[in-house]
């Protein structure tokens, strides 16, 4: 293997890493993204051997993957109590695993590269596309850092509500895959290219030109809101002397004295089963919520160790619990343990790390005209699993609600990814999104993905502001709601196979 050529690699897929969230300051940097893999196209495009581009592929992903969620060492190493080399294995087997898809994809992406001429950046985008739809469905799916992120605040972010993340990851490929041709091709082949760049471009500009749907505010005034942040340290979190003291206390007071129409405390608030909380505790705040006037939103675990316990939020109001969501995807190793890896986990200690699952498309809390969608910490990383809600737009949420604990992963860049990624869902289904997280970023998200109100990381304290809800379909909403990802596995199969029967046909020739 050509070791410059896999350093570079390796390089691109840092770059690629640092483009959805920039380490030093948390944006997403769309151009990094496409110069990143621009370079990777670049390299396949000078590459004879599909094995050697397999071993690209593979390196450009274990960098970008690793430098992307690298942060998982923190949590099993700082909190879950793992040792730093296993968990540094750990993070790496797991970002070469997923970078398999990748590889693959480098793999077809030069096999069958003189079948298609100067229609090699299809294939290129196509190939990436299937990676990433493999990456987010195969193995309970883990599609953290996908390469549509880095563009929420670029022109792309105006394809969200039309083809949803992964579309603009493959359209992203493909601009990549055209700037590297152009710059590397044939004097035919680049004039191709040049066409097909100015097409690309103009479908981008007519997606800013065009209204995704009937999507609208609705008509009527926006709620007060009340997020909580209590920053409560990880390690102390499940300590009943420290952080369980210390998150009853301070969630317990901020729950009863916030005045705002919608209060929400964060993923596991409280963070004890409900027959282990203080007696006299949950009544207390359930009754500040007798007034039909206010509602808050808490996350807590619900259930009992012999029975078995779920992730759940639960809506007080009317001085009752009047609703609850069930966490339905949960997090590998943290929250439900995959066959055969009890091993593994019992090297780490991770309170309540075994949840069940609620189901997908749970329906939303009605309140005063707005419909009030939780979905608990990661769960906001598969779209189409929040689309499932749109089935009927009757019932459609009017505005997304999320709490997550990131605290796992310490003041680290998952925060900002995070972020973004809430930033996206926003844009997908023009539905504000609420955030109300243990250590950060606790933020209001309006409708067109802009953060408009925001706590400091890190910092105990609560965010009021205000919130307006949604109605209407984006076009991503209704055909994610009814198919899934299946139109987007249609298009990036269907285009591999007119790539693989040119390259037959080709080969055949005489």
């Amino acid at each position: 293997m050509n070791a410059p050529a896999l350093a570079l690699a390796a390089f691109a897929g840092l770059l690629h890493a640092a483009s959805i969230a920039w380490p030093w300051g948390g944006e997403p940097l769309w151009p990094l993204q496409v110069l990143s893999l621009s370079v990777l196209a670049g390299l396949l495009l000078r590459t004879p051997s599909p094995w050697r581009a397999t071993w690209l592929g593979a390196v450009f992903a274990l960098a970008w993957l690793a430098g992307s969620f690298w942060w998982l060492f923190i949590s099993m190493h700082r909190y879950g109590g793992l040792a730093a080399p296993l968990a540094a294995a750990a993070v790496g087997a797991l970002a070469a695993f997923l970078g398999l898809y990748t590889a693959a994809a480098a793999h077809i992406a030069v096999r069958w590269r003189s079948g298609v001429g100067a229609a090699w950046p299809a294939l290129f985008a196509a190939g990436w596309l299937l990676a990433e739809l493999l990456r987010a469905t195969w193995f309970t799916g883990f599609p953290w850092g996908a390469a549509g992120y880095a563009h929420v605040d670029g022109p792309l972010a105006a394809l969200a509500p039309w083809i949803g993340v992964h579309g603009m990851g493959a359209v992203s490929a493909g601009f990549a895959a055209l700037i590297a041709q152009l710059a590397m091709g044939a004097h035919g082949t680049r004039r191709a290219s040049g066409i097909a760049l100015a097409g690309l471009s103009a479908f981008v500009v007519a997606a800013h030109l065009v209204p995704p749907g009937d999507t609208r505010p609705l008509a009527q005034p926006p709620l007060s809101v009340a997020l909580l942040q209590g920053n409560i340290p990880q390690d102390e979190k499940f300590q009943r002397g420290t952080g369980v003291a210390v998150a009853l206390k301070w969630y317990g007071q901020q729950l009863r004295e916030a005045r705002a129409d919608l209060v929400v405390a964060p993923e596991t608030a409280l963070p004890m089963l409900p027959h282990q909380l203080p007696d006299g505790y949950l009544p207390a705040i359930l009754a500040t919520y007798a007034d039909a006037g206010r509602i808050a939103l808490v996350g807590v675990p619900l259930g009992s160790y012999e029975e078995g316990y779920t992730n759940s939020v639960i809506g007080l109001r009317g001085g009752e619990i009047a609703y609850r969501y069930d966490k339905h995807h949960l997090v590998p190793f943290g929250e439900f343990i995959p066959p055969l890896f009890k091993w593994f986990t019992r090297m780490m200690n991770i309170p309540l790390g075994d949840f069940n699952r609620g189901d997908v498309g749970q329906p939303s809390m009605a309140w005063r005209g707005e419909r009030l969608a939780p979905n608990i910490c990661y769960e906001d990383l598969f779209g189409e699993e929040l689309a499932a809600r749109f089935q009927r737009p009757g019932d459609a949420p009017t505005v997304f609600v999320n709490v997550s604990n990131i605290a796992w992963f310490g003041d680290s860049v998952a925060i900002d990814q995070h972020l973004q990624i809430s930033r996206l869902r926003a844009l997908e289904f023009r539905r504000p999104m609420l955030r109300a997280t243990n250590t950060g970023a606790t933020v209001i998200i309006d409708r067109e993905g802009r953060v408009t109100h925001s706590l400091p990381r890190l910092t105990r304290g609560v965010l009021a502001g205000t919130v307006q809800g949604g109605e209407g379909l984006t076009p991503y909403a209704w055909w994610a709601s009814r198919f899934g990802l299946w139109p987007l596995w249609l298009l990036a199969l269907g285009t591999l196979a007119l790539a693989a029967g040119a390259s037959r046909r080709r080969a055949g020739a005489p």
